[in-house]
């Protein structure tokens, strides 16, 4: 294991592993979730949970699964004057591509030495979170995130699965380390987290900017200059804390923040040229212009009549999220 852990060691990540057996009581979570509401329309691991929660069935004779967890928090610049909206860290880069690389290094090793594996980076086709718990690298919090304690939230995790027999020390599971903080439930702006270790999709910004539906008043009101996903229940987490003091002193990046004039004077091509890297509902650019739309509606007054443009006419996308820009509701 220490081989193939130096093979990704110089990108930051950091990996572990775990037997490749069923994620049993997952599934049965993600049905509960999806029989109660809760996941709304998405699909993700849900879509599939007998292959999302059977790393076991992904190689014949699977034996091992290789977490790699890649932290992706880095300081951002103050917000810019004028009509501006907030990505997540998540968006700022493309965390996902490192993970893909990283992982195809251990993938050529393990095929050098006559394995077989499969690489899931961003894939409905397992639950890599519950593969890195396995693997003692993380918890789950009780804002639903994967936490790694050291390197807190703020993180991007990637999954091998193998036939290969790994030597190494199967790991205690992390224990559940939330205790009685409850910052990320009291910050939650729309109410998605008011049951402990359980969101709820259908209050959820990160969920409504990504939605191809029409977004209800509570929760447009609860966005603020969120245009696309949402880091509030991760930037209260004292678990952020301790990454954040290591890596402050690098240089602010300005990724975090968009114009929204810019937004939406783009054509939806380059919109979604730009951002190819993010999940826009069949890929049309319009949803990322609604989002801006509605940053509008919560932002200075003085820049409401940006959406002007959009409020004329019957587009199912952009005019109701124009509308209420200039009007507040």
């Amino acid at each position: 294991m220490d081989d193939l852990a130096a093979l990704v060691r110089e990108d930051g990540i950091v990996l572990g592993a775990a037997p490749a057996s069923a994620y049993t009581e997952v599934e049965a979570a993600l049905k509960d979730r999806v029989e109660r509401g809760f996941w709304a329309d998405m699909r993700f691991t849900a879509a599939r949970p007998e292959v999302s929660c059977h790393p076991e069935q992904a190689v014949r004779n699977a034996q091992t699964v290789i977490s790699a967890v890649l932290p992706i928090w880095e300081p951002g610049t103050p917000r810019p004057e004028g009509p501006v909206g907030r990505l997540p860290r998540y968006a700022w880069a493309d965390p996902y591509t490192t993970l893909r690389d990283a992982l195809g290094r251990v993938r050529n090793a393990l095929t050098a030495e006559g394995f077989c594996s499969v690489v899931h980076v961003d894939a409905n086709h397992h639950v890599d979170r519950e593969g890195a718990r396995r693997a003692g690298l993380t918890f789950g919090g009780k804002n639903t995130m994967a936490i790694a304690p050291g390197l807190g939230s703020f993180i991007s995790i990637g999954t091998l699965i193998t036939d290969a027999p790994i030597d190494y020390e199967p790991p205690a599971p992390v224990r559940q380390g939330c205790g009685s903080c409850t910052l990320c439930i009291d910050a939650c702006p729309t109410g998605a987290l008011d049951e402990e270790y359980v969101l709820n999709a259908e209050q959820c910004i990160s969920y409504w900017t990504q939605s191809r539906r029409e977004v209800p008043e509570e929760i447009a009101e609860g966005m603020g200059d969120q245009v696309y996903g949402c880091d509030i229940c991760q930037d209260v987490c004292p678990y952020n804390q301790g990454p954040i003091e290591r890596r402050a002193d690098r240089t602010p990046s300005a990724d975090g923040w968009v114009r929204l004039d810019a937004w939406l004077e783009a054509s939806e091509e380059d919109l979604l040229e730009h951002y190819r890297r993010l999940y826009v509902p069949d890929l049309d650019g319009r949803y990322l212009k609604r989002n801006a739309l509605l940053a509008l509606g919560t932002g200075p007054e003085q820049y409401r009549e940006l959406a002007q443009p959009f409020a004329v006419g019957e587009d199912p996308i952009l005019t109701p999220a124009a509308r209420r820009a200039l009007t507040g509701r």
